[in-house]
C-alpha cells in the first residue's frame, strides 16, 4: 500500500489552472471551498435554476451552467450523484471539455461499470476523501483532514498522479494520509461497506433490535436509547483505538455479553449473505439493479424513504434529540449550505 502527504504533493500545479466542480451537495460545497481556501481557481457548474445556485453563489463561489463551466476548466470534478454522472457527461461534458483536460471522480463506479467512456486525451483520476462532505469542511477549517484514496484510470499527460496528489493536498487529505488504489478495488470495497455494514448492515441491526425490545413490551424511548443512541459512544471508541480500546473502555459485563451473544448474531450464514452480496456487486448485478432504479424514477427509494419516516424508532428518536439540544448545536449537516 502507497501512502502519500503532503510533502509528496506539490499544490503549485493547480496555479494557473481553472477547476470546475459539477454539483454543490454534500462533497461538491466541501471540495470546493477547501479549494478556493486552498488557493485554487474554482466555478461551480450547476443546472439552471437548481436548488443549489443560491447557496454556492451565498458561498462567495463563481457559478455557471455546466457546459460552460466545463469549457473553460482545466480539471472538471463530478460531484453529483451517481445515477446522474453518466447523462451529464455525454450531453453536457464531452463536447466540450478541452483537449488535454483533466476529468475526476470520487467514486469509480461509472468508470468500472462502463457508464462513462472517456475521450483518450484526457487525463481520468479519482479523489475519494473516505468521510461526508461535511467532515471533509470541518476538519479542513480545523487545520486538519481526512484519509483520501487516489486511483489513475488514464494518464495522458504522463502527470495524473501528480495531479492528483496535489488535488487531493488542496483539499485537505495529505494531512491523514492518501492512499493509493485503482477504480475497481475503491468502488467494490466502497459499495460492500456500505452495504453490509455502514449503510445497511447497520441500520437494520438497529431497527430490529429496537423492534424486538418494543415487541417485548419494554418502551420505546429506552429501546431508542439501547439500540441507537449509545451506538455512537461505541463507533466512537472503535474510532478511536480499534475493537480493543472500546473492549478496555466498556465494562466486563458488557464485554463478556459482546463475546458471548455477538456471534449468535452474527453468524455463518451472515456471513454467506456478505459474501453473496460482494458476488452481486463484482459481477455487476447490484449496479444494473440501481440504474434501473434511477431510470425508473427511484421508486423503491422513495417507498423506502416514507416507509422509514414513519418507522417509530424515527418518531421517537426526534422526541428524544428535541430533549438534548446540544446535539443540535453540533450537528455536521447544516442543510442550508449545501
Amino acid at each position: 500500500m502507497k501512502v502519500f502527504y503532503d510533502k509528496d504533493a506539490d499544490q503549485s500545479l493547480l496555479q494557473g489552472r481553472r477547476i470546475a466542480v459539477i454539483g454543490y451537495g454534500s462533497q461538491g460545497h466541501a471540495q470546493a471551498l477547501n479549494l478556493r481556501d486552498s488557493g485554487a481557481d474554482v466555478v461551480i457548474g450547476l443546472r439552471a435554476g437548481g436548488a443549489s445556485w443560491s447557496k454556492a453563489v451565498a458561498a462567495g463561489l463563481a457559478v455557471t451552467e455546466v457546459s460552460e463551466a466545463v469549457s473553460t476548466a482545466d480539471l472538471v470534478v463530478m460531484l453529483i450523484p451517481d445515477e446522474l454522472i453518466a447523462e451529464v457527461y455525454c450531453r453536457d461534458i464531452h463536447p466540450v471539455i478541452r483537449q488535454g483536460a483533466a476529468l475526476v471522480f470520487a467514486h469509480g463506479f461509472n468508470i468500472h461499470y462502463g457508464q462513462v467512456t472517456p475521450r483518450q486525451d484526457l487525463d481520468v483520476f479519482m479523489v475519494a476523501p473516505k468521510a461526508p462532505g461535511h467532515t471533509v469542511r470541518s476538519t479542513y477549517t480545523a487545520g486538519g483532514g481526512v484519509p483520501a484514496l487516489v486511483a489513475i484510470e488514464q494518464d495522458t499527460s504522463g502527470t495524473a498522479r501528480a495531479l492528483a496528489l496535489a488535488y487531493a493536498s488542496a483539499i485537505g487529505c495529505g494531512k491523514a494520509g492518501i492512499i493509493e488504489t485503482n477504480f475497481r478495488e475503491e468502488t467494490e470495497t466502497d459499495l460492500f461497506g456500505e452495504q453490509v455494514v455502514l449503510c445497511g448492515g447497520a441500520v437494520d441491526l438497529i431497527k430490529s433490535g429496537f423492534e424486538v425490545l418494543v415487541e417485548a413490551g419494554y418502551s420505546p424511548e429506552l429501546a431508542y436509547f439501547e439500540c441507537l443512541h449509545e451506538l455512537k459512544l461505541i463507533v466512537d471508541l472503535i474510532y478511536e483505538g480499534g475493537i480493543s480500546t472500546m473492549n478496555y473502555s466498556i465494562s466486563n459485563n458488557a464485554e463478556f455479553g459482546e463475546y458471548l451473544t455477538g456471534p449468535k448474531i452474527v453468524t455463518d450464514e451472515t456471513k454467506q449473505a456478505m459474501r453473496d452480496a460482494l458476488q452481486f456487486i463484482q459481477d455487476g448485478s447490484y449496479a444494473k439493479a440501481f440504474i434501473l432504479e434511477s431510470k425508473s424514477g427511484n421508486p423503491t427509494l422513495t417507498a423506502r424513504r416514507n416507509q422509514l419516516k414513519r418507522h417509530q424508532i424515527e418518531v421517537v428518536g426526534e422526541q428524544l434529540r428535541g430533549m438534548m439540544p446540544w446535539i443540535k448545536a453540533s450537528a455536521l449537516v447544516d442543510k442550508t449550505q449545501n
